[in-house]
């Protein structure tokens, strides 16, 4: 077999398939009919001379020979790809482009009101979706272009390219007039103390439920939540506290009705990142989303 017989959009369909181990989500990521995407694979099964891909459970799963060839379709794809784009130009009060972040309830709380506003001022036609995503599927996810950007706290989000935002740390959130509010403690002192509190935590933020697994209060949790969104009302109404970062939690407090105490818990200080992948680093658009966020939110 010979480079000149392989039209590049076979090599497209399967980059898709190798990533999403399904045809028929390959051929919609391809704008491609169900069966216009087989017969392009059966075409490029005979030319590479094997089956590339068996059937397997929902999907299908790469052969040795898929396996080994994928990581140079990848990269050659995403080389003329960036060649491609390297003239092209973004320009925001013309572009209708829709960006895909991944955030969490609490991150679009603490980002998308700034982000929206800046964004009316500077790209009226750009429009945002924030799709949660599983961590593990994150760098996959941002390879194939299916979201554009991840934004939060992502400690296991590995192989990507990650723009550092926000230096942050977790703190414990009560109602104002909660009597634990009112003593004057601190250090290993205000730790131990933290015994006599019943807390309610975020099953999607695992740190929080480390730290308290950590300071051995697990028995002293009462509530498991989904989402931050719920705690301000549950605190509010309640004697249970919540460990949740700062940022957030000065945001709540602002509004009055709440209390901050800020022990020296475990893990206490994280770093909130922006992360997309190598892919499209050079992406006009990307970049151009990327530096609008930097000048929003990095400290």
């Amino acid at each position: 077999m010979h480079i000149k017989d392989i039209d590049l959009n076979l090599l497209r369909l399967f980059d898709a398939v190798y990533r999403t181990r399904n045809v028929s989500r390959a051929a919609e990521l391809l704008d491609l009919t169900q069966p216009a995407a087989s017969q392009a694979l059966t075409r490029l099964r005979l030319l590479i001379q094997d089956p590339l891909f068996v059937r397997a459970g929902g999907g299908v799963q790469p052969t040795p020979k898929a396996d080994r060839l994928a990581d140079a379709v990848r990269s050659a794809l995403a080389l003329l790809e960036q060649a491609l784009n390297e003239s092209a130009l973004f320009d925001p009060r013309a572009s209708r482009k829709v960006f895909r972040i991944h955030m969490s309830d609490i991150g679009e709380s603490r980002f998308l009101p700034d982000l929206m506003v800046a964004l009316r001022r500077e790209a009226p036609g750009v429009r945002l979706e924030t799709w949660p995503v599983p961590r593990a599927e994150i760098p996959q996810m941002l390879d194939s272009g299916r979201i554009d950007f991840a934004f939060g706290f992502l400690p296991t989000v590995k192989d990507t390219q990650r723009l550092q935002l926000i230096e942050d740390r977790y703190v414990v959130l009560l109602r104002a007039d909660h009597p634990f509010a009112a003593g004057e403690r601190s250090g290993p002192v205000l730790l131990e103390a933290l015994r006599q509190l019943e807390f309610v935590a975020v099953r999607t933020h695992s740190d929080t439920l480390r730290i308290l697994e950590m300071l051995k209060l697990e028995d002293r949790l009462r509530l498991t939540t989904e989402h931050f969104m719920v705690l301000p009302a549950i605190v509010r109404a309640t004697d249970l506290a919540v460990v949740m970062p700062r940022h957030i939690a000065r945001t709540f407090a602002a509004e009055g009705g709440y209390a901050l105490i800020e022990p020296a818990l475990p893990l206490r200080d994280f770093t909130v990142a922006l992360h997309w992948s190598q892919r499209f680093e050079n992406d006009p658009g990307n970049r151009w989303l990327r530096g609008l966020i930097e000048q929003l939110f990095k400290e």
